[in-house]
């Protein structure tokens, strides 16, 4: 499989910045292709409980790879969990993928960012990427990740694998019909995943929203705590 994260033909969307992102949008305009089997922006969050179980649930997995103990993965940890959990990636789809997920700029993988990484390995790799061994602690995970891609989709109205802020509005216009807050919870919405404030989501952005929407990065400020 290799070369997935490598050049590829031209996009007709002028925002992607890197290869990577330039497969990402194209992964997602697939999954828009066949559309989206969530109807409203209501039910995403009806599904907050179940993704939150479901991705707490890697905590074990990050917790293995982190040889150190210290709240991170580093690249050579990360290239060892690739090997165990027999995803099929290169040593650059690896690198690119860890640049990437790393927000914090620190050689050093959150669990946030973890998470965000393995959701993308899902999109980007065959279903049976993810497929690890038995007992490893990825129960329901290629649901959840399925979730989370059919969520951006919905966002996704035109289906240019990027959301803007009229599409963040029709999505919650279309769940909160009449109500007058319902421009500033879009708003709201939108101004928490738009992180680098270029007017548009990228699904990336949308995946570490999602991480904080069912509390993740409580998960992080927990483990801090302790220590």
């Amino acid at each position: 499989m290799g070369g997935i994260f490598g050049k590829s033909a031209s996009s007709k969307h002028c925002l992607p910045e890197s290869n990577l992102e330039v497969k990402i949008v194209e992964a997602i305009r697939r999954k828009a292709s066949k559309g989206s089997a969530i109807k409203s922006f209501n039910s995403i969050i009806l599904k907050f409980p179940k993704i939150d179980e479901s991705l707490r649930n890697c905590k074990a997995i990050f917790d293995q790879f982190d040889e150190d103990s210290n709240g991170m993965i580093d690249p050579e940890e990360l290239k060892r969990c690739f090997h165990k959990l027999e995803i099929s990636c290169t040593e650059e789809e690896i690198s690119d993928l860890f640049e990437a997920c790393d927000i914090r700029e620190n050689m050093g993988m959150r669990f946030n960012e973890f998470i965000v990484l393995l959701c993308l390995v899902y999109l980007l790799k065959e279903p049976a990427a993810l497929q690890a061994k038995s007992g490893m602690g990825l129960p329901n995970l290629e649901a959840t990740f399925e979730t989370l891609v059919d969520a951006f989709v919905l966002l996704d109205k035109n289906k240019d694998g990027y959301v803007s802020k009229n599409e963040m509005v029709d999505a919650i216009n279309e769940t909160t019909a009449g109500e007058r807050s319902s421009g500033c919870i879009a708003m709201n919405r939108f101004e928490e995943m738009d992180w680098d404030k270029n007017g548009m989501v990228s699904f990336k952005e949308f995946l570490f929203a999602c991480t904080r929407w069912v509390g993740i990065d409580d998960v992080e400020e927990e483990d801090d705590d302790a220590k």
